[in-house]
């Protein structure tokens, strides 16, 4: 199965970002959003794409993982309301990738879904490398990348090198500095 790319779907590459970033689990308090720490994390997180508005960009894509892409999901949900020309794409690795959530993970993601403006499924199924194939993909269709990571042997890890590879705007907060780097 091979995904439609963005640029041929009517989508301006140069005003499209993507977004990467770890798991709940692999961040402090294990991703407990009533936790002090995650409470900044996503607030740095707003901040980054309140500055990416800011700068023109009005087309987001998220890899719909749990943790930093559904915070920024539900993020550009929301300023959808305000800001019509505002676009949340979906790059899901395979079609059953939600139906391993539970509970309010499960709701969110089948509205965020269910509410984009477009959806791309890059695999019927599982495989070993659609994680990466979803990446590339929102990488290969973005001029932006905003990350959150703390392990750079990670797949956001590997997202990132991917992206300056290509040569995009490369936005990270990296945790273990707590503040955005501008690479």
């Amino acid at each position: 199965m091979t995904p439609t790319l963005i640029s041929n779907d009517g989508f301006d590459i140069k005003r499209t970002c993507c977004f990467s970033g770890h798991r709940p689990e692999k961040l402090a308090q294990k991703g407990n959003i009533k936790s002090p720490q995650i409470r900044r994390l996503i607030s740095m997180l707003y901040f980054e794409i309140e500055n990416t508005i800011n700068e023109g960009y009005t087309n987001f894509i998220t890899g719909m993982a749990r943790g930093v892409d559904l915070w920024a999901a539900e993020y550009i949900y929301e300023k959808r309301v305000k800001n019509p020309d505002i676009k949340l794409i979906c790059a899901i690795p395979y079609r059953d990738q939600g139906k391993i959530l539970k509970n309010s993970e499960k709701w969110e993601y089948d509205n965020i879904v269910a509410s984009a403006d477009k959806v791309y499924i890059m695999e019927d199924e599982y495989t070993k490398n659609c994680m990466q194939k979803r990446n590339r993909f929102m990488v290969n269709n973005s001029s932006k990348i905003i990350a959150v990571v703390d392990n750079y042997r990670s797949g956001t890890g590997q997202t990132i090198n991917y992206a300056k590879r290509k040569g995009i705007d490369v936005h990270i907060i990296d945790i273990n500095n707590n503040a955005p780097i501008l690479k």
